[in-house]
């Protein structure tokens, strides 16, 4: 039966057009049912026996949730107790349009076979469908389209003989008006509160209901403590008109009375407005697009560096937090004041479920706590839970439900429990799903596209490919890599010249576009490591097995091949798959050994040491091109090989061997980006360094010249001559420092599609071009670049995303994200590893150098552990009369003594684990000794016994 729906649509230009769609309904779409025996379905789903122990139901029943129960109450869907379930065509429809996040949410529980979930398609059934009718809103048409659809089921499965236990059809809504108009046609319908509260035994249930607009209202206070916010309307009025601006809500850590609002202008333009106080902060959450209005000019205010935590019990009453805002107002310098404003309306909220801890009630019997969140920047959240006992000490996630403007805190639920805080396995959950990062186990649809056991290159690809099998190829990784993207070699050719090869895994041949396992890859973006555990990126068949170029097995290549002579000037370039066989796996130190070893002389020593002598030429050409070798410490922990715990902390050491690799990789990636660029100069993905803004190197010629040395920063080519230069008579660490701060005055290097920007120079490695093309295993990039040479060279063929500059760049943006959030959980790592180190240590003393020197501490590196501590010289229960800061300096004087950049310091670190969620690294000073501020050394330094390594 064909139908036509009609409909006007406003064009770009101003005119109307009128639309008409065909809308086909159908005699042969089927319940879904186990009981029916109408439907000629090959397979079912909704059981027979759909059976939930309920005060309300006692008799077996399939649900049917309307589209704002499913919006609200996913967490309640997703939980293995609820099964039978009917999604119908007008809910999923809804959903779609309202919430990316919570559809791919429903879709993946309407893929799992357990969950019994099934998607009727009731916008093509003959008897289900309706027209709109004349004066109805959009909202009332699939209201009844929902109490239609229910109708039609619960009068379909009554007809059936085998129907005897009374399968019954439950609507669920929330809208008290669809109940009740829902009642007068005879169904059986409940409120999804009144439905889970009546479950037998399943009290957590309904600690994860989210809150409906009524309760909110219960949970408030009658007193109005913010301003309301304005509606969307008035907003875009408003930006349009420029009396308002659209920003990212960016909360302080250290503060939670500021936060700043991050304009975006035009261009490379952007501004930041400051935002202080409750009510002008006004139930914004970090990330949050917000709208913001300028307060005028005489109340502009400077930024504070005053820390306060919101922490203790709720401040329900506002004469505390009246008494903090006051400290924030301090008296600020014209030049020091910030545009500053208030937030007026929420354009977009970006709420997802937080980490954190249960602050249990005081209360006896209260159901109502305080969530405090692991991260600093989100506000603490306040839910209903009646398993309040059982929490206090687990991580657990919550979600924000509503902030309405008469309650001081957000209103949230339970999400589900995490496992007990300062646990390994649950800390390092915390920290992925803190960062973001995808960390799920692959699901079946990403799997069936790996290739199927026993793999073998067949003589359809030895066609098509190179064959260097017979090259002494090798790799050279750091200890225990298994992903191993990379192998190189290096032959003397007849003419005298020598030949040199990056081979480089081929993870195109295995990822194919557009599959599952391709979108999985390009969401995740990135292999994050973590200390002693690896999230990767791809299947482990493919990451540590197929694509792995390991020794003494075929593997399929992507080869990058140089002819150069003895003074590595290139003379010809040419880039081909091949299939390679590996004839050694080498650590970095096995490498070095074997170089440095002049008793022996085989083929794989011979093509190390022309690697070797090569990529030193080619490093010296970089460095007298202004490519800038910085310093950052990298730690190494040694494991427990039972325990897994750290028990031994040092900094990684780098050997030639390193550089070796690096200079190899450098020039292949550089090869690369020139290649594409010159076949597709609009959709080439490449990967560019922005050189710092001048601002950014202060701190860098103060410290400098607090020892008299003088830096350039005109150029990279000024700045690594005077790093070169820069030396300090007895201070041999001085150079390192000096390095590593360089290092913080650095912008991020980010992906970016060729035909989008104009400037592609990489500053810290002073080249006018750069991709990533050498780790396809740990890198999606690289997986792309991989498929432009590919196409470029003619061994592949191409695809319409691939030469999308706007699909590029998007893509581009997610890859920029996900690098970002696996270097700042690489972190975490790292800071959570050194906690559990010197939680088993006591209290060390080490040396140490002043990196910083603030207002009221001073910033210590300790280079043994390639550790960063605060020495705090006013504490909660102590002040320290004389503290004299010059920003200038940046100096601080103590009592007669004065700190400056790169001082050395002897001091005591110990963990301070009073606050389990959030531990630190206590530091305090041994000498310089200053009366009053500093600490006596321990007597005795606590030897951890060695246990064996597992290195």
């Amino acid at each position: 039966m064909l139908k036509s729906k009609t409909f006007v649509k406003k064009t770009r230009s101003g005119g109307v057009m009128k639309i008409v769609r065909e809308h086909y309904l159908r005699d042969d779409i089927w319940c879904g049912s186990e009981v029916c025996t109408v439907c000629k379905q090959e397979s079912t789903v909704l059981q027979k026996d759909a059976c939930i122990e309920s005060n309300l139901c006692s008799y077996p029943h399939y649900l049917v949730p309307d589209t704002n129960v499913v919006l609200h109450q996913i967490d309640i869907l997703e939980d293995p107790v609820i099964r039978n379930v009917i999604i119908l065509q007008t809910v999923l429809q809804e959903v779609r349009h309202r919430s990316a996040p919570v559809y791919k949410r429903l879709k993946d529980i309407i893929h799992e076979k357990e969950k019994h979930f099934y998607t009727f398609t009731n916008e093509h059934h003959r008897e289900t469908f309706i027209e709109r009718e004349p004066g109805e809103t959009a909202n009332d048409r699939n209201d009844r389209a929902i109490r239609m659809a229910a109708k039609w089921y619960s009068q379909h499965l009554k007809t059936f003989e085998s129907n005897t236990d009374g399968l019954k059809v439950v609507l669920l809504t929330n809208d008290q008006g669809n109940k009740q108009k829902a009642q007068e046609s005879g169904l059986l319908v409940y409120k999804c509160e009144e439905y889970i509260k009546s479950l037998i035994a399943n009290l957590e249930l309904v600690d994860r209901l989210a809150l409906s607009n009524d309760d909110k209202n219960e949970i408030t206070t009658s007193k109005v403590l913010f301003p309301e916010h304005l509606p969307l309307s008035r907003i875009q009025a408003g930006i349009k008109s420029g009396s308002f601006l659209q920003g990212t809500f960016r909360a302080s850590r250290d503060n939670y009375l500021e936060a700043t609002v991050f304009v975006q202008g035009e261009g490379e333009e952007s501004t930041e407005v400051l935002i202080q106080g409750l009510q002008n902060l006004n139930r914004a959450v970090y990330q949050d697009v917000v709208a913001v209005q300028l307060l005028p000019r005489d109340q502009w205010v400077a930024p504070s560096s005053v820390v306060l935590q919101d922490e203790g019990k709720a401040k329900d009453d506002n004469a505390e937090e009246e008494e903090e805002e006051k400290a924030l107002k301090v008296s600020a310098a014209e030049a020091a004041r910030k545009p500053t404003g208030k937030v007026v309306g929420i354009i977009k909220r970006n709420w997802r479920p937080f980490c954190g801890m249960l602050n249990v009630s005081q209360i006896k019997e209260s159901t109502r706590h305080l969530f405090t969140p692991a991260d600093r920047r989100i506000p603490r959240i306040r839910i209903e839970t009646r398993q309040a006992a059982t929490l206090a000490g687990q991580r657990i996630m919550v979600a924000i439900d509503g902030w309405p403007k008469d309650s001081r805190y957000p209103n949230g639920h339970f999400v589900r429990s995490l496992g007990s805080a300062g646990e390994k396995g649950t800390e390092e959950e915390v920290l992925l799903l803190e960062h973001d990062v995808p960390h799920q186990a692959f699901s079946q649809a990403v799997l069936s596209f790996l290739p199927k056991m026993p793999w073998a290159i067949t003589p359809e690809d030895m066609m098509k490919r190179e064959d260097l099998r017979h090259l002494t190829v090798c790799s050279v990784d750091p200890p225990g890599c298994t992903d191993i993207d990379d192998a190189l070699h290096c032959r003397e050719l007849e003419n005298g010249n020598l030949e040199v090869g990056v081979h480089i895994a081929d993870v195109s041949h295995f990822i194919r576009p557009g599959n599952a396992l391709d979108k999985e890859a390009a969401s995740r973006g990135t292999t994050v490591y973590l200390c002693g555990k690896r999230i990767d990126m791809v299947p482990e068949l493919l990451s540590s097995n197929l694509c792995s170029l390991r020794s003494n097995v075929e593997r399929l290549a992507f080869s990058c091949i140089w002819e150069m002579n003895h003074k590595a000037e290139i003379l010809k370039t040419r880039f081909t798959k091949s299939v390679i066989n590996s004839k050694a796996s080498l650590t970095y130190a096995e490498a070095q050994m074997r170089i440095d070893d002049t008793t022996k002389n085989d083929d794989i020593i011979k093509s190390l040491r022309g690697l070797n002598k090569l990529a030193k030429i080619l490093k010296r050409q970089r460095i007298e091109k202004g490519a800038l070798t910085l310093s950052s410490l990298e730690v190494r922990f040694h494991m427990d090989s039972e325990t897994h715990d750290p028990i031994d902390l040092q900094t990684k050491e780098l050997m030639e061997t390193n550089s070796m690799v690096e200079e190899f990789m450098l020039l292949a990636n550089i090869s690369v980006a020139q290649k594409i660029y010159d076949e597709f100069s609009e959709c080439a993905l490449l990967r560019k360094h922005p050189a710092p803004p001048p601002s950014n190197y202060d701190i860098l010629l103060k410290a400098a010249k607090s020892k008299d040395v003088e830096i350039h920063t005109d150029s990279a080519k000024a700045l690594a001559d005077s790093l070169d230069g820069a030396k300090v008579d007895g201070f041999p660490y001085f150079n390192t420092l000096l390095r590593i701060l360089a290092t913080r005055c650095m912008m991020q290097a980010v992906y970016f599609c060729s035909g989008m920007d104009s400037d592609f120079h990489h500053y810290g490695l002073a080249s006018p071009i750069y991709t990533h093309f050498t780790s396809p295993i740990r890198r999606y990039a690289d997986i792309i670049v991989h498929r432009l040479l590919a196409v470029a060279i003619g061994a592949d063929s191409t695809y319409p995303d691939l030469m999308d500059k706007q699909k590029q760049s998007a893509l581009c943006n997610n890859l920029n994200y996900r690098h970002k959030m696996a270097q700042y959980a690489q972190r975490a790592s790292v800071a959570f590893h050194t906690q559990l180190f010197f939680k088993n240590r006591g209290i060390l003393n080490e040396e140490g150098f002043v990196l910083f020197v603030r207002k009221n501490a001073i910033i210590v590196l300790i280079p043994k552990f390639g550790l960063e501590g605060t020495v705090f010289f006013d504490t909660k229960d102590k002040t320290i009369p004389n503290l004299v800061f010059d920003e200038e300096g940046p100096t601080l004087n103590i009592e007669q003594h004065t700190f400056h950049i790169f001082d050395k310091v002897k001091v005591t670190i110990s963990l301070d684990d009073s606050n389990i969620q959030h531990q630190k690294i206590r530091m305090a000073l041994i000498d310089p000794v200053i009366p009053g501020v500093s600490v006596p050394a321990p007597d005795v330094e606590p030897q951890a016994k060695k246990p064996k390594l597992d290195r």
